[in-house]
């Protein structure tokens, strides 16, 4: 979408001012499916520092998701819950990202990985979209 559909920017800005962290839902970006829980990108963040700082390889990378959190930006979090130009908290503008956990990357009758992942899908990159996440069978 060249412009941002104002639904998924509004649901986006719920989730980011706390008010839910139970929306689940399934978008197409890039030809890909993608269904999941959206989460606040400061819990997203910390979640993949967390697992980032657990690999022996990647643990370097982890500080990275750590260093630049919406809320450290101006202290706390914005208690409106208003996101900045970039997609963060705390600058008076609108979220331009989604931050997926527990998704999945849906391809036939399979769902990558498994266990749900974590994903940032830039709100402009999805062309379609659905509340709720899309179940997958193993058989």
């Amino acid at each position: 979408m060249s412009n941002p559909d104002e639904l998924l920017v509004g649901i986006s800005a719920l989730v980011e001012s706390g008010q839910s962290n139970r929306m689940s839902l399934t978008v197409v970006a890039g030809g890909a499916v993608i269904t999941g829980r959206l989460a606040p990108e400061a819990v997203w963040r910390e979640r993949v520092s967390e697992v980032l700082k657990d690999s022996d390889h990647l643990g370097a990378f982890s500080g990275v998701f750590l260093a630049d959190r919406p809320q450290d930006r101006t202290g706390s979090a914005d208690p409106d819950g208003s996101a900045g130009p970039d997609g963060h908290a705390g600058r008076g503008g609108a979220p331009t990202h989604l931050h997926f956990h527990l998704a999945r990357i849906l391809q036939g009758n399979v769902g990558i990985p498994e266990t749900g992942g974590m994903y940032r899908v830039a709100i402009t990159d999805v062309s379609a979209w659905t509340v709720g996440d899309f179940s997958y069978s193993d058989h």
